[in-house]
């Protein structure tokens, strides 16, 4: 008879897809992986989140890995820019999407109401990109609903209560844009207390801390069990962080690439942040300031190669760069460094082969990193996770840009890998082992970067 592993179990709940993750707690090796796209309802009252779809899903691959591994514990890591409401009988309003614009009927009375930058280092960023938007406009649209909110939880939390029926909160999720943590101090924003949420926040614990075990229904309907227990779960992007800050020496950076590009840089000061170009202090899992900045590359890159990206030959490089076929941000209206900037290619897009608008997409990329890493004032090595750790040109163009080391993590799954060592905490971590630094691009490439700083004034 074959002994079944004990593993913890990550749902790793992104933007554009869900990822359940079941990995080996002796080893670190994943057992087993399945991934779904995500889905917005647009069903009234407005677009929203399908946590239903999620949560069926989620049981139903919970049942099927328990049959390969003894699962002891599950993490949870979500998006951002997500909050619920949430009474004793559920949620009083669904999880609206951010990019939903609703938030902005409200738009100058929150920019009065969110406090200043200098107290909550986070952008004022359109939609519901900020939770206290979301909030703020929720609660005056939807006044009688949210009056019978008993609880205020970020997306990890919402996980957490339904998996285990404790209402908890961490630093994390807190600290990601949401208009409502003061970094600096460690508390929640004034904006919070005056509007009445602060009391509806659950108490708070360290992201690896237990919030409970499963429900008995839970543990019934995914085959887990009942002694599974359930940390309080962390933002993803922060996941993506945890490995590094826990055994690396500062100062680095680190680039958690999907959706969104968002840059670290550990050991940074906080003093030269740019809310006007994306500039903001996440909170890391210890509740503290990490200064950074946030842009939407990854839709931008899916907007730039329309959706069909292909590895690019080296012919295709060489065309680019010779010709300069350039993206000229931005193509996500308020994201990023270029956020005021209305996107355009140099050439005829529509003239360009799938390899070439790859190429050219990839580069675009990769110098939004580099005024990203420039911005948040990161120094030392660069870690890319996420998607983009995968492509080699990213990595090339960009150890060209910042003359320092660019290294991919080889498991290009770093939400996963960091929401895993929540199962057993700081202890638990070891220290990484990077692949070779990337190659710098050569060909040309310095010029281009040049020609393209001096189109945008980057």
């Amino acid at each position: 008879m074959t002994t079944r592993p004990a593993a913890v179990a990550v749902l790793d709940i992104g933007k554009s897809n869900t990822k359940l993750a079941v990995i080996d707690r002796a080893n670190r090796s994943v057992i087993a992986m399945r991934s779904m796209r995500n889905t917005v309802r647009p069903a009234p009252p407005y677009p929203h989140f399908d946590v239903d779809a999620i949560w069926s899903w989620l049981l139903a691959g919970l049942a099927e890995a328990g049959a390969s591994a003894r699962i002891e514990v599950v993490a949870v890591t979500t998006h951002g820019a997500a909050i619920t409401l949430i009474a004793d009988d559920g949620l009083v309003l669904p999880v609206l999407d951010y990019e939903h614009p609703g938030p902005d009927e409200r738009a100058e009375d929150y920019r009065r109401a969110r406090g200043a930058f200098a107290e909550i280092l986070s952008p004022d960023l359109p939609g519901g990109l900020n939770a206290g938007r979301q909030l703020y406009w929720l609660a005056r649209r939807f006044p009688d609903d949210f009056a019978r909110a008993t609880a205020i939880l970020p997306y990890p939390q919402y996980w957490v209560w339904r998996l285990t029926g404790k209402r908890v909160a961490e630093p994390t999720a807190f600290g990601a844009h949401t208009d409502l943590w003061n970094a600096s101090s460690g508390h929640y924003s004034a904006m919070a207390h005056r509007e009445g949420w602060a009391t509806l926040f659950p108490p708070r614990m360290a992201p690896w801390e237990t919030a409970g075990n499963v429900l008995p229904e839970v543990a019934a309907a995914a085959s887990l069990p009942e002694d599974c227990r359930v940390v309080a779960g962390i933002h993803d992007s922060n996941a993506s962080l945890l490995p590094h800050i826990l055994k690396r020496p500062l100062p680095f950076a680190v680039i958690s690439t999907g959706t969104w590009m968002i840059t670290f840089a550990a050991g940074g000061s906080l003093d030269r942040l740019d809310p006007a170009r994306g500039g903001l202090a996440y909170v890391d899992a210890f509740g503290r300031p990490v200064s950074s900045t946030m842009s939407m590359t990854g839709r931008e890159f899916e907007i730039l190669t329309a959706g069909a990206a292909v590895e690019p030959s080296d012919t295709d490089i060489a065309a680019v760069i010779e010709r300069r076929i350039m993206a000229l941000p931005g193509f996500v209206p308020g994201s990023g460094p270029f956020g005021q900037r209305r996107g355009a290619w140099s050439h005829d897009a529509d003239a360009l082969t799938p390899g070439e608008r790859t190429a050219a997409a990839t580069l675009y990329a990769a110098l939004v990193a580099e005024v990203s890493l420039a911005l948040a004032g990161a120094e030392g090595p660069v870690l890319i996770e996420g998607p983009l750790a995968r492509n080699r040109l990213f990595l090339s163009a960009l150890a060209t840009l910042v003359a320092r080391p660019v290294i991919g993590r080889p498991d290009a799954t770093g939400t996963t890998e960091g929401a895993a060592l929540l199962a057993d905490g700081p202890a638990g971590a070891v220290a990484l082992a990077d692949p070779p630094p990337a190659t710098p691009l050569g060909a040309g490439f310095a010029d281009y970067a040049a020609a393209w700083r001096a189109a945008t004034g980057a």
